[in-house]
């Protein structure tokens, strides 16, 4: 088992590891990584947001540092449901955190069974509850609170499951996340040292569109965020690694270069290929993989990217008072993202308990089900010559899924592969009667241009064969006993 006896050491063998490696502290040798061939295949993942967040369940996953906000919502509930937070703190919900009834072989399956390829549970969030074990900090699960390491206990249950295990670090902003606990009477007190829970604490809070905000995060924290990721990489070798937000401040660059060097080392040593998705440009373009957080883009891209979003519009992790969104709108984004070369991360978020609430599971196994008549137009597809038609606009850009997109008859998403074309009808009609624009005929008037020779067109998931015929308008199509309050895949073998 990997531990950590010396902090100095070991920033030493970082350094060592990546003065030897393929792979250097520099954005020249970083842009020389590749998307690993099993990412792009697997197009769907789950996130997952558990932590001592979960244990109040009220509003979201910042409830650590609003709490200590001054007259928020979270700051009166505290009080009035917990008490002043001089006298029961955020650190007080550690012993509360117990996880009784957590399994990761029954997450395991049903997460195998909802048509997931990967898996991403949170190690550490802003609040600084290390989900794993540690050498840096008692703070972590496998001392305190539900005393397991949740993180290696995740990572062989899905691994047995045949899931690729990855991991998430939102560390970076717990450099000021807490501070606001020094404004008032609260159990945030100096003196403050590295691996105290609530260290450091930053009271000044930084302006967060400020890419050189100040006040900058001294050394002895940056050597900690490096050392604690790292602990990561060696103790559970995650083939995928998510950053949240922050790391794209200019004071975290050249650790970020550290951190993205020794991790991609190391795989290279293990034999198996890894990735870090980053947001916000705060890596090198080509140095990992572009995510676009509750959002999405517009148009095809050249590059292979993701989107991290959850089933719920309001929270990443469990709260009461969750804004769910639908089955059907959620199988119509990871289509409309596969069919742009992206992949879904989607976030579910169990309870303290360790148990799902019974809208996660039933939207899991809707997408499951989906998925399990529907995969071939997803798993190994790639993208065709048009993403998208039809008149519906998409909004480009991160926090772009406030409101959900409601889809007509004539809105589609295609992919390609297995020799076939894939076009998904986003809201099929009861009329069974739909036209596929992109694949008209060519005619002396221009306009879309298919010249392919179409040797048979089904519907996956139903024996009917529908008729259809092409013309300089199209690709029509007629059905009669296909119906489906989801999105219907058109198959199309083609010559």
């Amino acid at each position: 088992m990997f531990k950590i006896t010396d902090k100095k050491q070991y920033l030493t063998q970082i350094d060592e590891v990546n003065a030897k490696g393929t792979y250097h502290n520099d954005w020249a040798s970083l842009t020389d990584f590749e998307i690993p061939d099993w990412y792009t295949k697997a197009k769907f993942g789950i996130f997952i947001h558990w932590g001592l967040y979960s244990v109040p369940a009220y509003a979201n996953e910042w409830y650590s540092r609003n709490m200590y906000v001054q007259g928020s919502p979270e700051y009166e509930h505290h009080i009035k449901t917990y008490g002043p937070q001089k006298d029961f703190g955020y650190k007080d919900f550690i012993p509360l955190f117990t996880a009784e009834k957590f399994d990761p072989d029954d997450w395991a399956e049903t997460f195998a069974a909802a048509g997931a390829k990967y898996i991403v549970p949170v190690a550490e969030h802003h609040d600084g509850f290390q989900m794993y074990q540690s050498d840096l900090s008692v703070y972590n699960a496998a001392q305190m609170g539900p005393k397991r390491d949740i993180l290696g206990e995740l990572k062989t249950a899905f691994e047995k499951n045949g899931l690729v295990f990855g991991t998430s670090s939102h560390r970076a902003e717990h450099h000021w996340f807490m501070g606001h606990g020094k404004n008032f009477d609260s159990d945030i007190k100096e003196p403050l040292h590295c691996g105290d829970f609530y260290w450091p604490a930053e009271k000044e809070q930084p302006d967060h569109q400020d890419l050189f905000a100040k006040p900058y995060p001294d050394k002895e924290f940056l050597e900690d965020w490096l050392c604690r990721t790292c602990e990561i990489i060696d103790r559970y070798q995650p083939k995928v690694i998510y950053f949240d937000w922050w790391i794209q401040h200019e004071a975290y660059k050249p650790y970020l270069r550290k951190i993205a060097a020794y991790y991609y080392n190391r795989g290279l040593e293990w034999g198996q290929p890894t990735a870090i998705c980053y947001k916000y440009d705060a890596m090198a373009f080509g140095s990992g993989i572009v995510d676009v957080e509750r959002g999405k883009f517009t148009s095809s891209q050249p590059y292979y990217w993701q989107t991290d979003t959850a089933v719920a519009r309001n929270s990443w992790c469990h709260t009461s008072s969750l804004d769910y969104k639908s089955s059907k709108e959620l199988l119509c984004y990871l289509i409309d993202v596969v069919s742009k070369n992206g992949s879904l991360l989607l976030n579910v978020g169990p309870k303290a308990d360790g148990s799902f609430a019974k809208e996660d599971l039933d939207i899991l196994h809707d997408i499951g089900s989906w998925l399990s008549v529907n995969g071939e137009a997803v798993y190994h597809s790639k993208p065709w010559r048009y993403a998208a038609e039809g008149p519906t606009q998409e909004t480009d850009g991160p926090f772009s899924d406030a409101t959900p997109t409601n889809y007509t008859s004539k809105d589609f998403r295609f992919t390609a592969g297995h020799g076939c074309i894939y076009a998904t009808c986003l809201c099929y009609p009861e009329s069974g009667m739909i036209t596929i624009r992109s694949m008209a005929k060519q005619t002396d008037n221009g306009g879309p241009n298919f010249q392919g020779i179409i040797r048979n067109v089904s519907v996956l998931g139903f024996e009917e064969k529908p008729t259809y015929h092409v013309d300089g308008e199209g690709l029509h199509i007629t059905t009669s006993t296909v119906h489906s309050e989801f999105p219907v895949v058109i198959k199309i073998q083609v010559e």
